[in-house]
């Protein structure tokens, strides 16, 4: 007994440091912060950073090809957002897929059938930089590359703000 609670008081005096080490949690990205500096590569769309989106209005949605909320999401970006936005020249759209590869983005996409580029981020390396937790999400920035926008989950109410911020950033 007296040997079961010296590991119970020496375990949880090591769960004490370690939550003391541990970095606080950087707050998600709020209105009228710049756009993180980034840059994500594609073997099927190559290479792409955040510079090269100066000046133009920019959705990033972040997903997962395993998140029922961003199934909904996607489908809605592929009925309706894509086929009125793609042609325009002041918007861009990334969709990153969080914790997935190019090969699984690709697997996912002979599924859906999207038309619309994703973007493998495996690390996190991008995701880290807007948030640290919950998908989907989805982030606009106006020309000037100032945050107007964001949404954490999924519901058509809310897509349908996102669809008005794009309207009116453009």
């Amino acid at each position: 007994m007296k040997r079961l609670l010296v590991t119970f008081i020496v375990l949880l005096v090591a769960l004490q440091i370690s939550a003391q080490d541990r970095k606080p949690a950087r707050a998600d990205l709020a209105l009228g912060s710049p756009m993180p500096q980034f840059t994500i590569e594609s073997s099927t769309y190559g290479k792409i950073s955040s510079s090269d989106l100066k000046g133009k209005v920019v959705l990033i949605n972040l997903f997962a090809t395993w998140c029922p909320p961003c199934q909904q999401e996607l489908a809605q970006v592929q009925k309706v957002l894509w086929p009125k936005y793609k042609d325009n020249a002041n918007f861009r759209m990334l969709v990153l897929g969080r914790e997935h590869t190019d090969a699984d983005l690709e697997k996912y996409n002979q599924k859906k059938g999207f038309t619309f580029p994703l973007y493998p981020d495996p690390k996190r390396e991008v995701f880290s930089k807007f948030a640290e937790k919950s998908i989907p999400r989805a982030y606009l920035f106006d020309k000037d590359g100032k945050l107007i926008y964001s949404s954490i989950g999924y519901t058509q109410e809310e897509f349908q703000h996102l669809l008005k911020a794009i309207e009116n950033a453009l």
